[in-house]
């Protein structure tokens, strides 16, 4: 057998595992955990024992050492059975490979050997006065010595209250500008971390309430990467591995969406007719505008993270694909959407109570607003293609 080939064997290995941990863990508590807004700790410690949270760090650091293709196709397959848990496992993996690319080895034995133990982070980025600018912050960094002082309030923070380490961005002490950015790796437990309730329409169970942090005290050895190099983590650390998780994530809820439909309606029967809901041709042609849509994501998936790794291992920017990464998450989210509404129309009244379909078609509606929202991400995108800056970082900037 060939290296090549034992690789692969691993690799499916490794799928088996995650498909067994979503199929009795993610997906049997996915509408309990909707119903009472139970953060998923019990699904997320499962992917933790099997590896699956430290996907791409390095073995030596107690990750699988896998690519982005095997994590975005871990978002997504996550994502077909509950969205909260596909977004929390987004945001501990981009914050893990945030470290990875910037962090030094004393941050990644300290924060990042312990996942396979189940530490969690998350991201912690967005400002009310900034709204959905998350990358914009009017908050700015104390010093304390040698080490630091960080007084911020963010309104929306995946795991807020529930991480074990926050990456949390602001303003350099003495900061220039908007672009006088620094990085934080914040422990969980500090003391002056506030955490507000989360209540919302969909994703109930990931917990992306308001945070404050109040004269938290952070080592410098916790600051990552050097000040002033927060811009630079935001396009190269941040961004990449955050778009494409998101999309794979919607994604997933777009094929579980169709998939539940397919079900019920190839199962229930009129017995006034005698007809299946997929005896009729009008259900039929619903079902296959959805999958043409849900088809038209898996390649472009695939093919962006392949380029995610191309860069990785050439050592260079990963922005180079931010524009491509960003239209896959506005197409994914509109994805799920539309092919949620489907589901719930071909499932008529069944698919309208509390349910996976119903579930889904709250859930995706978060999708149009994270950040950046599709609004704003199209604007990127039309910007591009006419040749104009992006400017995020400049009054009147988008």
């Amino acid at each position: 057998m060939t290296k090549d080939n034992l690789a692969r064997v691993v690799d499916e290995d490794h799928y088996s595992r995650l498909d067994a941990i979503i199929e009795s863990t993610v997906k049997a508590n996915a509408d309990r955990n909707d119903l009472e807004g139970r953060f998923p700790r019990d699904n997320l410690d499962a992917l933790a024992a099997a590896g699956w949270t430290g996907v791409l760090n390095e073995p030596r650091f107690g990750g699988l050492g896998l690519s982005h293709v095997d994590f975005a196709e871990a978002a997504y397959r996550i994502g077909q059975a509950d969205a909260s848990t596909g977004l929390i496992y987004v945001m501990h993996v981009g914050a893990a490979q945030t470290i990875n690319l910037f962090g030094n080895d004393d941050q990644k034995e300290r924060w990042l050997k312990a996942n396979n133990g189940g530490l969690l982070g998350t991201y912690s980025t967005s400002e009310r006065a900034s709204g959905g600018h998350w990358w914009y912050n009017f908050s700015e960094a104390g010093r304390d010595g040698a080490d630091y002082v960080v007084n911020a309030e963010k309104s929306f923070t995946t795991s807020s209250g529930q991480a074990d380490f926050y990456l949390v961005q602001t303003r350099a002490p003495g900061a220039k500008d908007q672009t006088d950015i620094i990085f934080f790796i914040v422990d969980g437990k500090a003391k002056g971390i506030e955490s507000s309730a989360w209540d919302a329409l969909g994703v109930r169970a990931n917990h992306s309430g308001a945070i404050r942090y109040n004269a938290v005290k952070v080592p410098a050895a916790d600051r990552l990467g050097a000040e002033g190099q927060g811009k630079e983590i935001i396009y190269d650390g941040v961004s990449p591995v955050y778009l494409i998780g998101l999309g794979a994530v919607w994604e997933g809820v777009a094929r579980g969406a169709l998939n539940a439909a397919v079900a019920h309606t190839t199962s229930f029967v009129h017995k006034d007719k005698n007809k299946s809901l997929s005896d009729y041709q009008a259900i039929r042609q619903e079902l296959g505008a959805a999958k043409v849509l849900v088809e038209t994501l898996r390649p472009w998936r695939n093919e962006l993270a392949a380029k995610l790794d191309d860069l990785w291992r050439a050592g260079k920017p990963q922005s180079e694909i931010l524009i491509p990464l960003t239209e896959f998450k506005v197409h994914a989210a509109e994805v799920a959407n539309k092919v949620a509404a489907a589901a719930l129309t071909v499932t008529g009244g069944y698919g309208y109570r509390r349910g996976p379909i119903e579930r889904s078609y709250r859930d995706a509606r978060a999708a149009i607003a994270m950040g950046p929202s599709n609004v704003i991400a199209r604007d990127w995108i039309g910007k591009s293609l006419v040749g104009l800056p992006l400017e995020l970082f400049y009054e009147g900037g988008e």
